[in-house]
């Protein structure tokens, strides 16, 4: 007769033998959120419509032209170059499909909507097999030829769509015409926001100085981060009123072709999702490429947009620097002091909402019997959390005395109370000295 063996819940078995479980020793969980991701909505001459798209600074180089209709280096992608100065990924959004329009010739259509399609033509001649050689052109920039004996054996390519009931005629260059860009449209930025509740991403923008998109954002935002739960900050263009610490909003003006922008939103959509837990923006570099407004500002001014709640970037010298690293939140109160009104705080207490979130939804949620041995595991694992935060130095002076797991009115829930004290980089320096 066999001895008994295997994995074993209880010890509970009959037979003699030897019942082994192997596990694995139980690691410090690992859930810090990734940082550096970007969401932008915005008006462009060329684009996939009603898409979002997701870049990274690989991804950009290889599909750019296709893409945007502009190599990576034109002064077109100025605003998505900034973006990755600091970024690591963006999620990108056409903000004029709705108002834009498609150009078009006798023998195809722009395979997207905008004013660059005008910049197409198509030439058409006999090659050395008797038939015809169709070429297409983005601004005298050769991106494909076919050879075909009618518009019936026309393939679309990345840039147009054929009218293949057309007879092909010799041309040496047709150009594609009613190419329109449009403008931003209210309906195109709600399905933008709804489109992004199933992203993760820690900054969002659409690029526009008007006030009623402002507001459009920062209603989305309230009900991301208070009901639904994520955790991200937007980013909006001379937002005053908005007291609100998941608002950023600038005032700084860069110059395009000599006229005022608020496209200062594209780098600070960027310098903000890639902060780290632990860093601050104060002080910051502004090392992007566009040229910004040299405003002249006075101290008493500087000092009003501080407290109007503006992030705004100040000249040192021949730089432009970040003068301190402020939310929207201009009012106080017993629940949101004046620490809330600092961006480094809350991206602290973002990090710890949505890694304690995860940590949750991954490893307890159905998983994990609700009782002291439970409740003992996600205390462990809330206080090892916490001290990776501390050895960042995104934290101080915590004990995991700070944190007490206790059972829930009713026996599925859980109750954690928790207190964090988040560490801010030096903004001040008051210094007295004696001469003797």
């Amino acid at each position: 007769m066999a001895l008994g063996g295997g994995f074993f819940t209880a010890e509970n078995k009959v037979l003699p033998g030897a019942y082994i479980n192997f596990v694995s020793t139980k690691n410090i969980v690992n859930t810090f959120g990734e940082r550096g991701v970007g969401a932008i909505s915005m008006i462009m001459d060329w684009f996939p419509d009603d898409t979002v798209v997701e870049l990274t600074r690989e991804s950009i180089m290889r599909d750019c032209f296709k893409l945007f209709g502009y190599s990576y280096t034109d002064d077109a992608l100025m605003g998505i170059r900034d973006f990755f100065k600091n970024g690591s990924k963006l999620y990108l959004y056409k903000g004029n499909s709705s108002t834009s329009k498609a150009a078009s010739c006798k023998y195809c259509t722009a395979a997207y909507k905008g004013a660059r399609g005008n910049d197409i033509s198509i030439k058409i001649e006999n090659d050395l097999n008797n038939k015809k050689l169709v070429s297409t052109y983005l601004d005298g920039r050769l991106v494909e030829s076919q050879s075909v004996s009618s518009a019936a054996e026309l393939k679309d390519n990345d840039f147009v769509k054929w009218k293949r009931e057309e007879a092909l005629e010799n041309t040496t260059g047709l150009s594609l015409t009613g190419g329109d860009s449009g403008g931003l449209m209210g309906t195109d930025a709600e399905k933008f926001l709804n489109k992004m509740e199933s992203y993760h991403f820690n900054a969002i923008s659409i690029i526009t100085d008007n006030e009623d998109y402002g507001l459009i954002l920062l209603e989305y935002t309230k009900r991301m981060r208070e009901e639904v739960g994520k955790k991200f900050q937007c980013i909006t263009f001379d937002q005053l009123g908005h007291n609100y610490e998941g608002s950023i909003s600038t005032n700084t003006w860069v110059l395009k072709d000599g006229k005022p922008t608020c496209d200062l939103l594209f780098w600070l959509t960027g310098a903000v999702a890639g902060c780290p837990v632990n860093q601050s923006l104060t002080n910051k570099l502004y090392d992007g490429e566009m040229k910004i407004e040299d405003n002249n500002f006075s101290q008493a001014v500087y000092e009003k947009r501080i407290e109007e709640g503006l992030l705004v970037l100040h000249k040192v010298g021949d730089e432009w620097r970040v003068l301190l690293d402020i939310n929207t939140l201009t009012k106080t109160t017993e629940e949101k002091n004046e620490m809330f009104k600092d961006n480094q705080t809350i991206r602290v207490i973002d990090q710890i909402a949505e890694d304690i979130a995860s940590i949750f939804v991954n490893y307890y949620l159905g998983k994990v019997p609700n009782d002291l041995a439970g409740r003992n595991s996600l205390w462990s694992d809330i206080v090892k959390h916490h001290e990776k935060l501390m050895d960042m130095r995104a934290i101080e002076d915590f004990s995991e005395e700070n944190v007490v797991v206790e059972k829930g009115e009713s026996k599925r829930s859980v109750v954690v109370y928790d207190c964090i004290t988040p560490v801010n980089a030096m903004a001040q320096i008051y210094m007295k000295v004696t001469v003797e």
